[in-house]
C-alpha cells in the first residue's frame, strides 16, 4: 500500500492541493479551486469569509484524491499552509463571528499606532516582541474589531489564523504553531511565547482567547470523523501543525538551513531565509519571524507584485500568454519609465497609505510594452529594497530560489537576477507552499513513528531545481537597475506625505 500525504495551500485567490508519494516526494495529483475577495468594502479593507476556504479545501482535496486514485487508508497525513496574518474570530460555539480581515488589509493603521504607543514606541515594540506592529499583522485587526464592532468583540472566544481555522475544521482542536504565530505581533519571537505586554496592549483578557502554541513537528491533531466523512478519508489521519504560506514555502523550496534565500512572486512578494537564531531588525522593516521547522525566518514582504502586472495586463488588453512577449519589446530600464508599485499600500517599506505612481511617462514610453516591462521592474526593485536591508542584517544571497507566478517568466527571472545581482533558480515543483505543507506532514508523521529524521534531510532528498531555468546577472543591466533603485527609493521617501494627504482627501469625500 502506498503512503500518501496531502499538502493544502489556502491562499488569497485560490486553494491548491497536492497529493504526494511519501517515499519519493513525487507529486501524484494536483487540483485548485479559485475564489475572490468580498466586494464593495471601504478603501483599504480586504476580507474573505473563512467558509470560503473550508469549502474550497474540501473540493480541492476530493478532486486531487480522485486524480491520484487514492484509497482512504493510503493517506497518512495532511499539512495545511495558509495566508498569514488573517484574523478569524470565533464565538463560544466555534462559529465564525464575521469575515476575516486579511494580510493585505491596510484599514487598521490607527490601531497599529495605538498598540505601538501602548508598547512605548518602535524601539520598545521591537524589544518586547522582536517586530514592529504593522497593518498586515493580526494584532491590529483584533483591536480594530474591539474599536469598530464592539458587539462582535463581546462574542469573541477564540482567535485563529487562516491555517489554524482549517486545522480546527479538520481536527476539532484549536492550536497555533510558532511560525504563523510570530506574524500576529503578539508573540515574543526570541522566546517563542505569547508576549504578556503585547497582549495586554489590546485587552487584559485577550490571553484567554489565544490558542495553545505547538512546535512545528507536533500534530495539530487527528482528522475528526465528520470531516473525514466529508473528504472520504479515514478518521484519525495525522494532521501536522502546518503554518503560514511563507513558512511552508520555505520548506517547499528547500529553505531549511542557513544559506538559502527564497523569493516568492505572487499577489504579494516575499523574500526570506532560514536562520538558526532570531534575526531582529532594529528598524522593524524586516519581520523577525519564526519558521515552521523550529528555527527562524527573517522575512520581508511587499504587498504588490502580480497585483501590478495584472493591472497593466488588463488595462492594455493583453492575454496572459502574450504579456512577457510584449514586455520584452522594451529595453532594460523601460527607457526611464519607473513604477512605484504601492497599489495596495505597502509594508516594506511601511507606507500603508501609498498608491501606485508611474514616473517618466512621455510620448516615447506611453506604450503597452514599456508599461508591461516597467511593472515587472518596479515590483522587483521594490522587493530589492528589502533584500538590501536583509544584507545589512547579515543575511546575504548568492542564490535566489524563485517561486510563484512571476518565476514562470524567463524575462522576469532575468530581471530578478539583474536587480538582485544574484543567481536566480526555480524549483521543479512550483507550488512551494502546498509542497512544503506536504513535506512537513511527512516529517511530523515519520517522527511520530519513532524516526529521528530532520526536516532538511527530507527537503534535501525531495526538493529539486530546474537547472535549465537558471538566470545569472547581466552586469550592464545590473548597473542600470542600481541607478533606477536609487530613483525609486527617493521617489518613495519624497511622496509619503503626499500619500497621507491623498488618503485623507479620498476618505473625506
Amino acid at each position: 500500500m502506498r503512503s500518501l500525504f496531502i499538502g493544502v495551500d489556502s491562499g488569497t485567490q485560490s486553494t491548491k492541493v497536492l497529493v504526494i508519494d511519501g517515499k519519493t516526494g513525487k507529486v501524484l495529483a494536483a487540483s485548485a479551486v479559485a475564489y475572490g475577495l468580498i466586494e464593495g468594502l471601504p478603501l483599504g479593507a480586504k476580507e474573505q469569509h473563512p467558509h470560503t476556504w473550508k469549502e474550497a479545501t474540501s473540493k480541492a482535496i476530493k478532486k486531487a484524491l480522485k486524480l491520484a486514485q487514492a484509497r482512504p487508508g493510503e493517506v497518512k497525513g495532511i499539512g495545511v499552509s495558509g495566508q498569514q496574518h488573517g484574523f478569524v474570530p470565533l464565538d463560544e460555539n466555534g462559529e465564525v463571528i464575521r469575515p476575516a480581515k486579511l494580510w493585505c488589509d491596510t484599514s487598521t493603521s490607527a490601531e497599529c499606532e495605538e498598540i505601538m504607543t501602548r508598547l512605548g514606541g518602535l524601539k520598545e515594540a521591537i524589544k518586547t516582541i522582536g517586530n514592529a506592529v504593522l497593518p498586515g499583522f493580526t494584532a491590529s485587526k483584533i483591536l480594530w474589531l474591539k474599536n469598530h464592532e464592539p458587539e462582535n468583540y463581546k462574542r469573541l472566544e477564540s482567535v485563529l489564523l487562516p491555517h489554524d481555522y482549517l486545522n480546527y475544521w479538520l481536527t476539532g482542536e484549536k492550536s497555533m504553531e510558532f511560525g504563523d504565530a510570530s506574524g500576529t505581533a503578539l508573540l515574543d519571537v526570541r522566546n517563542r511565547r505569547w508576549s504578556e505586554k503585547a497582549v495586554k496592549a489590546i485587552d487584559k483578557n485577550l490571553a484567554d482567547f489565544l490558542p495553545k502554541l505547538i512546535k512545528s513537528d507536533a500534530p495539530a491533531g487527528l482528522l475528526q470523523e465528520t470531516t473525514a466523512k466529508e473528504l472520504g478519508l479515514a478518521p484519525g489521519t495525522w494532521v501536522s501543525a502546518g503554518g503560514g504560506d511563507n513558512m511552508m514555502g520555505a520548506i517547499g523550496t528547500g529553505n531549511t538551513r542557513a544559506g538559502v534565500v527564497t523569493a516568492s512572486f505572487g499577489t504579494s512578494g516575499t523574500i526570506y531565509a532560514c536562520a538558526a537564531k532570531p534575526v531582529i531588525d532594529p528598524k522593524g522593516e524586516i519581520a523577525a519571524f519564526c519558521d515552521s521547522t523550529n528555527q527562524w525566518l527573517p522575512l520581508l514582504c511587499t504587498m504588490n507584485v502580480t497585483v501590478a502586472t495584472e493591472m497593466v495586463r488588463r488595462d492594455f488588453g493583453v492575454e496572459h500568454q502574450g504579456f512577457e512577449k510584449i514586455a520584452a519589446k522594451a529595453p532594460a530600464g523601460s527607457d526611464g519609465l519607473l513604477l512605484l508599485p504601492y497599489l495596495e499600500g505597502e509594508r516594506t517599506p511601511n507606507v500603508p497609505n501609498g498608491t501606485g505612481v508611474f514616473l517618466g511617462i512621455n510620448a516615447q514610453t506611453f506604450t503597452g510594452h514599456h508599461f508591461a516591462r516597467a511593472s515587472m521592474e518596479g515590483v522587483t526593485l521594490g522587493m530589492n529594497y528589502g533584500l538590501r536591508r536583509l544584507a545589512t542584517l547579515g543575511v546575504k544571497a548568492s542564490q535566489i530560489r524563485a517561486t510563484g507566478g512571476g518565476a514562470k517568466s524567463k524575462l522576469w527571472r532575468q530581471i530578478m537576477a539583474d536587480i538582485f545581482q544574484a543567481e536566480v533558480v526555480t524549483l521543479k515543483e512550483s507550488e512551494g507552499a502546498a509542497y512544503g505543507a506536504a513535506l512537513q506532514a511527512i516529517w511530523s508523521w515519520r517522527r511520530s513513528q519513532g524516526e529521528k529524521v530532520e526536516i532538511h534531510e527530507i527537503t534535501d532528498a525531495f526538493v529539486k531545481l530546474n537547472k535549465s531555468e537558471t538566470a545569472t546577472p547581466n552586469l550592464k543591466n545590473a548597473s542600470l537597475y542600481q541607478e533606477l533603485q536609487g530613483l525609486q527609493d527617493a521617489m518613495s521617501r519624497s511622496l509619503r506625505g503626499v500619500f497621507d494627504s491623498h488618503r485623507a482627501l479620498v476618505n473625506a469625500r
